[in-house]
């Protein structure tokens, strides 16, 4: 090409790019007349105090209410849709009575006072790098789903109803970034969700994070313009659920939908996108005083709950289901992707309704009592830790037809939430092991993280189990043989490989035997389960740790646009490879978890919120506590 040519061709995209951010710059302004920005190269300002004022919601009543809370006049293609097939026997929500409950967060007395104060930088320091985030969406992917922080361009893989936006409205809030609060809101009232972009839409998804971010939002500020879009996503999620067999859709054709064209449930659905509705249902119901929501998700778990002893693995549920004929006979059973969502939601649901529908405890006794026999591992280690991950279990069949079990110890980033969850679960119910087994499992993350060069823990990665919970002393040829089991087992086997080579060209950390996915997807399941052990436990060395965890993170991921995915956690460098693409859950879910880490212990306090899958903080019932 010639010099001419790659000038005007130059000229050319200079023209087209200033064109862009001038459409994205005059979008903006009808939102802005109210408010100023913070430039992206500056610290935004933080409170003076710790954690900012979190004015309580005037509605207080968290059950159902005897006259609706909110102006349900707006009227959407979703509400006015016919119902196919009825709920046959409606289920009464619990209402009025209120049983009492144990406070499972810490003591204010167990949090050292000089600790918390001392994070305030620490709580700034995250502020300001979701500040970054925000700006470049607002800049560069206003209402859209998500920004690729890369290439500066949007993307619209959830619907086109600007999940990054409605994700954290609550996030603003609790940041206590009020005029951008102000800014979001009057653009999410705007969205339209009678149509969509997408030829379907994956419900779960919609539920947890759009649901679940207008319901956190309101339950937080009381902008009643917020619990009306719920209802709206409400609606349209209920015309889901409009199977023969009320079990909703997953995959949703949402235009077929509209037509009033027969649905029907799909045949291989995951547990997770399945079992995920029961938090954001009972909520709308609580706040709209229409049961509609909470019997539809209520069916579901009562299904799930008779089907959990008589899967393949009794106690589980196996990661893809068939949602039509209701059969659960798969042969995989793990806790990561694909079935997460699902173990996150039981006992949350127990302190969400109250304890009053005691089905959820038992699925999370049921539960946790399978995870602890068959999927926690101890992995061998240099230095003799004590700690525990989450594997999988796969399900064979013997020639006499009885099954057997087969641990598999691949450990996945998404399964760092189960430290979270025994953590929760043992405080509410009043399970001392979980506790032990909760700090174990926090404390294995962690380890897989500081095991990398970078500080961060990959997607995937496969580790050495020890025979013996109790005693796992080093054995360096133990761990190499392993090694070398594991890349003769592939497809292309090497047996006269020289292993030492292998194990410095892979990276490999000691007791580490392979990293299948090396990503990070600046996911929050490790940081999120070191949230909610510190404020049950008040254990103080998970301070220093998140923050050194955060500056690993920040210090590798940060560019230009924001935060980017990284491609290799493995490969010690100065100048990591990243990923274009910046998931909403990085702001409303990594980076609040390392905010409220640092925040006061009375910020949001897990005794009064309940936190779905998504991050979304749901008010719970006022309760009488037990001692």
């Amino acid at each position: 090409m010639s010099r001419t040519r790659r000038q005007w061709l130059g000229l050319f995209l200079a023209l087209f790019i200033l064109c862009l951010l001038y459409r994205q710059r005059r979008s903006l302004n009808k939102y802005h007349a109210q408010s100023t920005t913070t430039p992206i190269n500056e610290p935004i300002d933080t409170p003076d105090v710790l954690t900012p004022d979190i004015p309580k919601p005037e509605f207080q009543n968290p059950d159902f209410p005897s006259e609706p809370p909110v102006d349900k006049s707006h009227d959407t293609i979703w509400s006015r849709l016919p119902i196919r097939h009825l709920v046959v026997h409606s289920l009464p929500p619990p209402n009025q009575s209120r049983l009492g409950m144990p406070k499972i967060q810490a003591s204010d007395s167990s949090f050292s006072q000089i600790t918390t104060w001392f994070q305030k930088s620490r709580q700034a320091a995250v502020k300001e790098a979701f500040g970054r985030c925000w700006e470049s969406y607002k800049w560069l992917a206003w209402q859209t789903d998500e920004l690729a922080p890369m290439s500066g361009l949007p993307s619209n893989g959830l619907g086109g109803w600007g999940v990054t936006l409605v994700d954290n409205l609550d996030t603003l809030w609790i940041m206590g970034m009020r005029s951008e609060f102000d800014i979001a809101v009057k653009a999410v009232v705007e969205i339209n969700f009678e149509t969509t972009q997408s030829s379907e839409i994956n419900t779960h998804e919609i539920n947890i994070r759009i649901l679940g971010g207008l319901l956190g939002a309101f339950d937080l500020s009381n902008d009643r313009r917020l619990l009306n879009k719920a209802i709206e996503v409400g609606d349209m999620l209920y015309a889901a659920f409009d199977t023969p067999n009320r079990m909703p859709i997953t995959h949703w054709d949402l235009h077929r939908a509209a037509r009033q064209e027969e649905q029907f449930a799909e045949e291989m659905a995951s547990a997770s996108e399945l079992g995920s509705f029961i938090l954001e249902f009972t909520r709308l119901s609580q706040l709209s005083s229409d049961p509609k929501y909470f019997n539809a998700a209520q069916l579901i778990m009562e299904r799930l709950a008779q089907m959990q002893d008589l899967t393949r693995l009794a106690g589980m549920w196996p990661v893809v289901l068939n949602a039509r004929a209701e059969v659960y006979d798969g042969d995989f059973f793990t806790l990561g992707a694909e079935v997460d969502s699902l173990y996150k939601t039981l006992a949350k649901a127990d302190m969400l309704l109250g304890g009053h529908i005691p089905v959820y405890r038992k699925m999370y006794e049921r539960l946790t009592r399978t995870v602890a026999g068959h999927h926690l591992f101890r992995p061998m280690t240099h230095d003799n830790r004590d700690i525990l991950v989450p594997g999988s279990i796969r399900v064979m069949m013997t020639q006499n037809g009885k099954p057997r079990t087969l641990l598999e110890s691949q450990v996945h980033h998404r399964a760092c939430f189960t430290g979270g969850m025994f953590a929760l679960g043992g405080a509410l119910f009043g399970i001392p092991t979980h506790r032990k087994i909760a700090n174990k499992l926090v404390d294995g993350c962690i380890w897989a993280a500081q095991s990398m060069p970078l500080g961060i823990m990959p997607e995937v990665y496969e580790t050495v189990p020890c025979a013996s919970q109790t005693e796992c002393p080093w054995n360096e040829w133990h761990w190499k043989q392993e090694v070398w089991k594991s890349v003769n087992a592939s497809p292309e086997p090497d047996p006269d490989m020289d292993i030492d080579a292998y194990i410095r060209d892979h990276h490999l950390p000691k007791g580490f035997i392979a990293i299948p996915d090396t990503r990070y997807n600046l996911r929050p399941e490790t940081i999120e389960s070191m949230f909610n052990l510190y404020r049950i436990s008040a254990r103080e060395d998970l301070l220093d740790t998140a923050w050194g965890m955060f500056e690993s993170i920040q210090n590798t991921t940060e560019i230009i646009n924001g935060n980017a995915a990284l491609a290799d956690v493995t490969t010690p460098t100065e100048e990591p490879v990243h990923i274009d693409s910046m998931e909403s859950f990085w702001m409303s879910q990594t980076l609040k978890y390392f905010y409220l880490m640092f925040s006061a212990p009375d910020a949001l306090s897990l005794d009064e919120y309940v936190f779905n899958s998504a991050g979304h903080p749901l008010k719970r019932p006022e309760t009488e506590w037990i001692q």
